[in-house]
């Protein structure tokens, strides 16, 4: 029997993400609702590291499984590096995707396309109930646009411009989006830590 690979999110867009990114892995990928486990826990920490750690730590030793955890951010040049590890309450608790994507686009108001430079990046923690963690990390470059453009995927993803394809991250079938995403690059660091167990 495979051991169990918990993934320590409520996020059901990025357990799908995961799930298409950690192939070939000799674990069984389980989520929190599947494994009957209710838990959320607050983002305290000052950096996309802490944050990560934190989710890491407290769901494995909840559930007593091996888990991986993230965080991940966008950070725009023209903001200070905003909205960072509040990337997902940058326009309050509540907000939707939508509003999140305005309020930036309204933060940026008059932000030539020079000027705004972007990127996103990902720290994955991986946890073992004993509180041991590895890290991995992934970064990606781009733009922000000026309008959300794309179906595909999910948070800033509509407004996230790469200048090499010309086309934002929105307008990327997931393969595609998988192979040069700071989340699926933090991921296939992340699967050789699995391979080896280096813990």
């Amino acid at each position: 029997m495979r051991p169990k690979l918990l993934l320590g999110t409520n996020n059901q867009a990025k357990v799908r993400e995961y799930r298409s990114l950690l192939p070939g892995l000799d674990y069984e990928l389980v989520t929190l609702a599947e494994q009957g486990i209710s838990i959320e826990v607050e983002e305290t920490g000052e950096s996309l590291e802490e944050n990560a750690r934190l989710k890491a730590t407290v769901t494995a030793r909840e559930s007593r499984l091996l888990t991986l955890a993230d965080d991940s951010g966008l950070e725009v040049d023209a903001l200070g590096g905003e909205p960072g590890r509040l990337s997902a309450r940058y326009a309050g608790e509540n907000a939707t995707d939508r509003g999140r994507i305005e309020y930036l686009l309204q933060r940026l108001d008059g932000v030539p396309q020079e000027k705004r430079t972007a990127r996103f990046r990902c720290v994955i923690a991986l946890a073992t109930p004993d509180g041991k963690v590895e890290f991995c990390s992934g970064e990606c470059p781009g733009l922000i646009t000026f309008e959300p453009r794309g179906e595909h995927g999910f948070g800033y993803d509509p407004i996230f411009y790469l200048p090499e394809l010309d086309k934002t991250m929105a307008e990327l079938p997931l393969e595609q989006k998988n192979k040069i995403s700071h989340r699926g690059q933090a991921a296939r660091k992340a699967a050789q830590v699995l391979r080896n167990m280096v813990f």
